[in-house]
C-alpha cells in the first residue's frame, strides 16, 4: 500500500498555541484569561471544519493534531485529557445542523486511533495525537465522518467550540491529487501565443478539495492563487456512473478578496478547454472522460490564463 503522511508542521502548532489568548475570550463562555484554563483542539471545531477534510491521495493517511491547555500562564501540574472517538451521536448532531452532506460513521476497519487519553506534563501546554485512515477501505462515492472529542480534562474546562475534531471524507469522485500545469500569456488572448510573453510551468502536485459530493475546488496559479469551483451532475452509481453539466467559476467573494485589492480585473469567467474533445454540457461523460475536462481558461483585462489538472 502507498502511505501518505500528513504532519502539522511544528511552526504551525506553535502559532496555534500563541493564538490561544483569543480563544480564551470566547464571549459565550467565562473569560478564562482572568484566571481560568480551558482545554481545546487549536485546529478543531466547526470553525476549522474544512481543515479536517481528509483529501490526500494514497491508501494510508496519517494525520497529527494537537490538544492544548489554554491558560494565562503555563500549567505547573500535569493535565490528563481523555477522548471519545467515533461517537454516532456527534455525527448525527452535525448532520442535523448541517444537512448539505449526509455523513456516515467511518467503518471500524478504516481507521486506527489508540490514544483515548494523554497526559500533558506540567510546564507544557500541548500534546500531539495521531489518527491513521485507510482510505482504500472507504467507498469514494460516500461521505464519512470520524469525530474525536475531548471528554474530560482533569477538572479543567473543555472548549465548547473547539472541543471536537470532525475528520471527514466527502464522497466526491473527483477530489484528490492532480499534476498542475500553468500557462499564462501577457495579453488577454491565447491566439497570439508565444510572441507575447507566454509562460508554461509544471506546478507539481496539488489537491482538488471537495466542497460537496458534486462540487470541488482547485487553485489557479495566476496572481494570488485564486480558487476555482467546479460543479457537476452525477447520474447513476459505481463504475457505470456518468457525469454532465460541468461548470467552473470564480465566486464573487473570491474576486473581491483575490483580484480587487491588487487592481486586477477578471474579464471572463473560466471555461473548459479540453485538449481531447469539445466540451458539451449536455453530454454524459464517463469518469475517465470527465478527467480530461479539467483544463480551465480565463482572462483578465491584461492576461490570458490556462490551468490544466491531470489526475494522478
Amino acid at each position: 500500500m502507498k502511505k501518505k503522511i500528513i504532519l502539522i508542521p511544528t511552526i504551525l502548532l506553535s502559532a496555534a498555541v500563541l493564538s490561544l489568548s483569543s480563544c480564551l475570550k470566547d464571549s459565550r463562555y467565562v473569560d478564562f484569561s482572568k484566571g481560568g484554563s480551558i482545554v481545546e483542539f487549536p485546529t478543531g471545531g466547526q470553525v476549522n471544519f474544512s481543515g479536517d477534510a481528509v483529501t490526500a491521495s494514497g491508501d494510508t493517511i496519517v494525520q497529527q493534531f494537537a490538544v492544548t491547555v489554554a491558560s494565562p500562564t503555563v500549567p505547573t501540574t500535569a493535565t490528563t485529557v481523555t477522548f471519545s472517538v467515533d461517537d454516532p451521536a456527534v455525527v448525527t448532531a452535525y448532520v442535523l445542523a448541517n444537512p448539505a452532506v449526509s455523513y456516515l460513521p467511518v467503518p471500524a476497519n478504516a481507521y486506527v486511533y489508540t490514544q483515548t487519553s494523554v497526559t500533558i506534563p506540567g510546564g507544557q501546554r500541548s500534546a500531539i495525537l495521531t489518527v491513521t485512515f485507510y482510505k482504500n477501505l472507504l467507498d469514494a462515492s460516500k461521505s464519512y465522518m470520524l469525530p474525536i472529542a475531548i471528554k474530560s480534562a482533569g477538572g479543567l474546562n473543555i472548549s465548547g467550540n473547539m472541543g471536537i475534531h470532525y475528520f471527514h471524507f466527502i464522497g466526491n469522485d473527483f477530489a484528490g491529487a492532480y499534476e498542475h500545469y500553468f500557462d499564462r500569456w501577457s495579453v488577454a488572448d491565447t491566439t497570439v501565443a508565444s510572441q507575447h510573453g507566454y509562460n508554461h510551468v509544471d506546478e507539481g502536485a496539488i489537491t482538488a478539495s471537495p466542497i460537496t459530493p458534486t462540487e470541488f475546488v482547485v487553485n489557479s496559479s495566476y496572481y494570488t492563487g485564486i480558487p476555482m469551483h467546479v460543479t457537476f451532475t452525477k447520474t447513476g452509481t459505481g463504475a457505470t456512473a456518468t457525469y454532465s453539466n460541468f461548470n467552473v467559476f470564480i465566486t464573487a467573494a473570491d474576486i473581491a478578496n483575490y483580484f480587487t485589492p491588487g487592481g486586477v480585473v477578471l474579464a471572463t469567467q473560466p471555461t473548459i478547454r479540453s485538449l481531447h474533445f469539445n466540451y458539451d454540457p449536455n453530454q454524459q461523460y464517463t469518469y475517465a472522460q470527465s478527467l480530461l475536462l479539467f483544463r480551465f481558461y480565463y482572462t483578465t483585462a491584461s492576461r490570458a490564463v490556462i490551468d490544466d489538472y491531470v489526475h494522478l
